[in-house]
């Protein structure tokens, strides 16, 4: 059995795209997967599950999110190893403005070189370094006033794209761990 974290991008935000987390629980554990947790009302899902293969995840839970609650929400998963591997990765981790970090979960990897243009939109104070498929952001000024967004990232990228702030990346890791012991 594997331990996944499903993020999904656009739920419970801004009064979009509600769904009722208990419901979405009920949904997870009638597709049969086990020790189904959230974290916080915005679409972090934690489970358990035999099947191995991720994009095969992501489709069965995008297609029962869209039949059981008529919302077309990207989904994005990932294992314990993968938000592990990104959280060590955090070329940010010495900063101390740790609530300005913010991590952009890609789908699948860019194919296309994108720097130039992503330089050129992002604020002067502002970092932005992408490794594999994971976007690290530092944003001084709040991740509410960067135009480093998740449209923008998947417009300039051509992949879908979802954030988390620091604190909600590490306690997803934390949750994924307890639910895999």
């Amino acid at each position: 059995m594997i331990t996944y974290i499903s993020l999904l991008r656009g739920i419970n935000v801004s009064g979009k795209n509600s769904i009722k987390i208990d419901a979405l629980k009920k949904a997870f554990e009638e597709a049969g997967f086990y020790n189904v947790t959230n974290y916080i009302q915005s679409g972090n899902i934690i489970f358990n599950s035999n099947e191995t293969n991720s994009k095969s995840l992501e489709q069965l839970i995008f297609n029962i999110i869209l039949n059981k609650f008529g919302f077309n929400v990207p989904v994005t998963i990932l294992t314990i190893d993968e938000l592990e591997q990104s959280l060590n990765k955090n070329p940010f981790s010495n900063n101390s403005d740790e609530k300005f970090i913010h991590f952009t979960f890609l789908k699948d990897l860019p194919t296309i070189s994108y720097e130039k243009e992503i330089n050129n939109k992002k604020a002067l104070n502002e970092e932005i370094k992408i490794i594999n498929k994971t976007i690290y952001l530092y944003c001084p000024d709040g991740y509410g006033k960067t135009k480093l967004t998740n449209n923008y990232l998947e417009k300039v990228l051509k992949v879908s794209a979802t954030t988390r702030n620091l604190k909600t990346t590490n306690q997803l890791l934390t949750i994924a761990k307890e639910i895999n012991n």
